[in-house]
């Protein structure tokens, strides 16, 4: 444990950058990401509170884990 109480495994997240091409229900959405690879991308809590509209063509920034690299959660709406 870190000595702050904070698990290390838990900070390990991969940023990706990519595009929204389907709206899905449910605040889902298909994002293509900038290497090619397609995945199913899922509104933050924030976003959803302060909705944020995202719309298909609209460029995301998507937080991922090591594990699963089929899902995402979406944490920004780039410009």
């Amino acid at each position: 444990m870190a000595p702050n109480g904070e698990n290390n495994n838990k900070n390990k997240v991969i940023k990706r950058e990519g595009r929204v091409i389907e709206a899905l229900p449910n605040a889902f959405f298909r994002v293509v990401l900038d290497d090619g690879n397609e995945i199913l991308g899922f509104l933050s809590g924030k976003m959803r509170m302060n909705r944020i509209t995202i719309l298909p063509g609209d460029k995301v920034s998507v937080e991922m884990t090591q594990y699963d690299d089929k899902k995402g959660r979406i944490v920004y709406r780039l410009k």
